[in-house]
């Protein structure tokens, strides 16, 4: 019997997939998370054969969340299911030790290609994002600005275009508030934006 977790706020998105698992896979049990510290407290519990992760939760870094799973549960297999812009972040999710990473817009059968093959310990990337990666892989370089912020300024920034204060921030990541405000001043610099609303502009234009 295989064993699923999904992690996602929407309970909508979460009964949507439970459906297509149950089809897919009998029998099957699917346990359901909705923020991180839900998911990290049932992971210490259960193994699973499979975890459905969306990106944008709040009070939850995710990028962090990532990291966590693959360091304290190495064989976990993981696979992004999100809105998020694939192009944004689909390489740092990767590199953060997720199996694939998947659009909520994919038609059915590619939903059913990701689920299948992270099942099999195989990665899965979208034509698209394949493509990109083979694109830069090339050229060496990258027109996306926010490639060059390091991951701490990557999960600060995706807080940030959540919604989340400094102060949350800071209790979220376990820094002062001022590391914060000095990680946000360098990654401001770095996208020659001055505010949140700027920051908000650039980020739509990538479509972050």
């Amino acid at each position: 019997m295989k064993k699923f977790l999904l992690v996602d706020d929407h309970n909508v998105v979460r009964s949507g997939i439970m459906g297509l698992l149950l089809e897919l896979f009998k029998p099957s049990e699917i346990d359901e998370a909705s923020d991180g510290n839900s998911a990290t407290e049932i992971l210490k519990h259960n193994h699973y054969d499979l975890i459905m992760m969306d990106i944008q939760m709040p009070k939850t870094d995710t990028l962090g969340l990532m990291e966590y799973i693959h360091i304290k549960y190495p064989d976990a297999k993981v696979l992004i299911f999100s809105m998020s812009a694939e192009g944004i972040y689909a390489k740092r999710f990767l590199k953060a030790g997720a199996k694939g990473f998947l659009s909520k817009d994919a038609p059915l059968e590619e939903i059913k290609k990701a689920i299948n093959l992270v099942l099999n310990n195989r990665k899965y990337i979208s034509e698209a994002l394949a493509s990109t990666l083979a694109e830069e892989s090339i050229s060496e370089t990258s027109g996306n600005p926010f490639n060059q912020l390091s991951p701490r300024e990557f999960e600060i920034v995706s807080l940030l275009l959540s919604g989340q204060t400094i102060s949350e921030i800071s209790k979220l990541l376990n820094l002062q508030v001022s590391t914060i405000g000095t990680h946000k001043a360098r990654l401001f610099s770095k996208l020659n934006v001055n505010n949140i609303l700027e920051l908000k502009e650039i980020a739509t234009s990538y479509n972050l």
